[in-house]
């Protein structure tokens, strides 16, 4: 496909079918949607990553949808589909130890970070639950980051608000239920990290200059003292928040190599979503 233009490349792959199909156990079917299938994972992890190539270059034939080579994929609202509701879902149960003890060293929390992030790749070569790829996320940042609890919010498309779905850890059936971020609140700290995209940590929320910026239903609900909010954007607009706590400030270690690899988990949780779209 790198070699050929579109239309020789269906071709050429038509015949690489026909002589190498049988070797992979595969029908000719089989094999040429498997070549879309990674093709169309590539389209969605380059756009997720915000990566550009020159148009008219060889990456560019790679990077054009299978059905529509002279157009770039129209894409549906990210969370139609996928609007969860709380009465229909149980809260994931903690099944990872934890301890508060000590604050886990950067090493360690990205020997951790670095496992899930394979774990989570291998899973998604094959078909798979997106359910199951957000609870190996949140697994994985939980157990890494040696937090309290960790929840997944989704936005609500009627709302416009971003809601608990899924929680881990201790206390995360009440986190799940307080959640509530009003997307268009501008005063509202967490919809402007949701709508800005920026991931943010709080290393000591009880600072004075800090605590006057959160809302008034975060300090109502929530008695967190260090908090993580990991924003999820297709296209520029927010469709999820992962939000992580901590009972001591300073709890969640987080340095550029952990940004990077937290980072990357939350890349592979969006291509999941788009996957499922």
């Amino acid at each position: 496909m790198l070699q050929h233009e579109p239309e020789p490349a269906g071709a050429r792959l038509q015949r690489l079918a026909a002589h190498y199909a049988v070797a992979f156990s595969m029908t000719q079917q089989e094999f040429v949607k498997a070549t879309v299938l990674a093709r169309e994972q590539l389209i969605a992890m380059a756009d997720a990553l915000d990566l550009r190539v020159d148009k008219g270059s060889p990456a560019a034939r790679l990077l054009a949808p299978p059905t529509a080579l002279d157009a770039p994929p129209v894409l549906a609202d990210p969370a139609t589909g996928h609007e969860l509701h709380y009465d229909a879902l149980q809260t994931l149960p903690l099944t990872l130890a934890q301890s508060t003890d000590a604050a886990p060293s950067a090493s360690q929390v990205a020997e951790v970070l670095a496992a899930g992030i394979q774990e989570v790749s291998n899973a998604m070569v094959e078909d798979f639950r997106l359910n199951d790829i957000v609870r190996m996320v949140l697994e994985t940042m939980l157990r890494a980051l040696g937090a309290r609890r960790i929840v997944f919010c989704l936005r609500e498309v009627k709302t416009e608000r971003m809601t608990g779905r899924f929680g881990l850890g201790e206390g995360s059936a009440d986190a799940v239920r307080a959640l509530a971020v009003p997307l268009k609140d501008a005063d509202d700290l967490f919809a402007a990290v949701c709508q800005r995209g920026a991931d943010t940590l709080i290393a000591d929320a009880t600072e004075e200059r800090v605590r006057a910026r959160l809302p008034a239903w975060f300090l109502g609900s929530f008695d967190a003292t260090s908090f993580l909010l990991l924003p999820l954007s297709i296209k520029q607009r927010p469709f999820a928040l992962i939000y992580a706590d901590h009972e001591r400030p300073g709890g969640l270690v987080v340095d550029d190599k952990v940004q990077g690899q937290l980072r990357t988990l939350r890349n592979q949780l969006v291509l999941a979503f788009r996957q499922a779209d």
